[in-house]
């Protein structure tokens, strides 16, 4: 029996990886003195959806070959490898963009949000796990009035291993006292499924314009149930409840 739901932030409640790819895309167009935000880094962002930051960071400069643009600021962002001074640029744009609470309501996904609400108000406990740091996954979850929703709140400060690794995940079905089989986990990315995945969960991968060709790409799609359209959502969970449910017994 389905007794916990553990929700990804991220592109799964709040469309911040939109924000976050354009922050990127923001860095490098600054960095290179380029007319407009670079399309590549949003690219490249797109490739490592749902991992850590500094993960993220480390293969953006990679990819867009950013270490001999970058080394000449460590001084200035007291950063000892290069990849630091990228995080540092798009942590600050990032977080100019999102200090407008209003930003955050405008970029939320309503139907997952609903699902949250609801899923607290009937059944099931409920936990957040994510890569963002504490402090920013707090000032999403006060701007769109979630904290009280929840009965868990998992970041990155509290993993040692960053998504794809279940860590997360297995201390979420730790904390909340629930078996991971008996927890539903609901992700965007290829990279959060396959953490939720791996912890031995019921997973729904909820597919943006954002991360949709990485989920289908994504090997994990034999163990997860995907949904496209963001209002099927309640009736495709409460089917795989049910569903879960009648296998058990």
């Amino acid at each position: 029996m389905i007794k916990a739901i553990v929700f990804d932030l991220d592109g799964t409640l709040v469309q911040s990886e939109k924000l976050k790819a354009q922050s990127y895309a923001i860095a490098v167009q600054r960095l290179r003195g380029l007319p407009e935000p670079d399309p590549k880094a949003i690219e490249a962002y797109r490739d490592i959806v749902g991992a850590s930051r500094d993960v993220a960071s480390r293969h953006i400069v990679e990819k867009l070959d950013l270490e001999e643009d970058l080394t000449p600021l460590m001084p200035q962002y007291d950063a000892s490898k290069p990849w630091q001074v990228l995080t540092s640029m798009r942590k600050s744009i990032y977080d100019d963009m999102v200090s407008d609470p209003q930003v955050i309501r405008d970029n939320q996904w309503p139907h997952t949000i609903g699902l949250l609400r609801v899923a607290r108000e009937t059944y099931c406990r409920t936990g957040l796990a994510t890569m963002s740091y504490r402090q920013e996954a707090l000032h999403v979850l006060r701007a769109l009035d979630l904290e009280e929703t929840l009965d868990l709140v998992l970041t990155r400060e509290d993993v040692q291993r960053p998504k794809p690794d279940p860590e997360i995940y297995l201390l979420a079905a730790e904390k909340l006292g629930v078996p991971p089989e008996e927890c539903m986990a609901l992700e965007d990315s290829p990279n959060g499924v396959k953490s939720a995945v791996d912890a031995g969960m019921n997973v729904i991968a909820v597919a943006t314009p954002f991360t949709i060709a990485g989920v289908h790409a994504s090997e994990v799609l034999d163990h997860a149930w995907v949904v496209h359209e963001p209002e099927e959502l309640p009736d495709v969970l409460r089917q795989r409840i049910e569903e879960h449910n009648r296998t058990m017994h």
